[in-house]
């Protein structure tokens, strides 16, 4: 299963058998409104606090991706899932709700894709029938953790980034209808010296490419294997700095379509968004999504989806710590 240094192919090809998004009124009026499933009218989905409604959001999200594999929670033997908050609370009290053998993660905005990687390589090594793996985040939950809360109406600067409100789930199995996971690309820990928690696009580019490179490397093959290559939530200004790391390093990435889910989720035109989106929900709701039913439409038929992190806390960032990264890839092809 080991490929090169850090790399998994999964010969098996475990099967996304289910998947499921939900997000918040804001997301809900950019222009992938019609591929997610659940858009709630109001950020409080008839919580008392902005945390427990993303706990909620998860619960959902989860809850629809059992239910569209026409399984009962009972069927499913393990959960991935994590979140941004400390101590992932919203996804460890979902996973109390689920009442599922659970493993909590923590890769920032990367885990959506730490989940899916580890999840598909128990399924592919039969350690499971039936794995969920998901995440997500809340706008106004990340602000108050990471930054200030809304109700302080602070100034961004243009490099910040908007955290999606939104969580995304699949259901893998060894077998069925739906995508399949073929490989995967285990990030490095990459610090450029950035201290600034509203630059993340600019903090976590290096590791995009720096997985994605490692990816080419160890499975022995360029960018234009990929129909799309899709960072998470580098968003304009990590985007712009991402393909001049490509180039510096002669990698051809004008091979295949490169995208970023933190550019595709709002309207740069309509909605006050800074640099772009962020948080785990947004390559979560995106791929899970937007990216998956092009795949299963045919649009697609090869894509790798490298999901982003910043690996800062409150505290590190109070003691002038600078902003640890990291990327995790997993490649999905169509199952046709």
């Amino acid at each position: 299963m080991l490929k090169g240094h850090q790399s998994w192919v999964f010969e098996n090809k475990p099967t996304i058998i289910s998947t499921a998004t939900v997000v918040g009124p804001f997301e809900g009026q950019g222009p992938l409104a019609n591929d997610f499933d659940i858009i709630h009218g109001d950020l409080y989905f008839g919580q008392d606090s902005w945390e427990k409604a993303e706990r909620t959001i998860i619960e959902e999200a989860a809850k629809l991706a059992i239910e569209h594999a026409n399984l009962t929670k009972e069927q499913v033997q393990f959960h991935f899932g994590g979140d941004l908050m400390n101590q992932i609370i919203s996804s460890s009290f979902a996973a109390r709700t689920l009442s599922i053998p659970y493993f909590g993660l923590f890769g920032a905005c990367s885990t959506s894709m730490e989940s899916l990687a580890l999840a598909s390589y128990v399924v592919n090594s039969g350690g499971a029938k039936y794995v969920l793996s998901g995440t997500g985040s809340h706008n106004a939950s990340t602000e108050k953790q990471f930054r200030y809360p809304t109700e302080y109406g602070s100034q961004k600067p243009p490099t910040a980034q908007f955290t999606v409100t939104g969580s995304g789930a699949v259901v893998l199995a060894p077998k069925g209808e739906g995508p399949v996971v073929t490989s995967a690309t285990i990030g490095r820990v990459v610090d450029m010296g950035i201290t600034d928690p509203f630059n993340m696009g600019a903090a976590m580019a290096p590791a995009a490419v720096d997985t994605i490179e490692a990816h080419l490397r160890d499975l022995e093959i360029e960018p234009g294997h990929y129909d799309l290559i899709v960072t998470g939530d580098l968003s304009k200004v990590g985007y712009e700095i991402a393909k001049n790391l490509f180039a510096k390093h002669n990698i051809p990435i004008q091979q295949t379509q490169y995208k970023d889910c933190g550019m595709m989720i709002y309207d740069y035109n309509k909605q006050n968004v800074q640099a772009g989106a962020s948080g785990c929900g947004c390559s979560a709701v995106v791929t899970y999504g937007h990216l998956l039913k092009r795949v299963q439409k045919g649009e697609l038929n090869r894509i790798l989806v490298v999901a982003t992190g910043a690996l800062l806390s409150p505290l590190s960032y109070q003691q002038g710590e600078s902003v640890p990264c990291i990327a995790h890839a997993v490649s999905i092809e169509s199952n046709v």
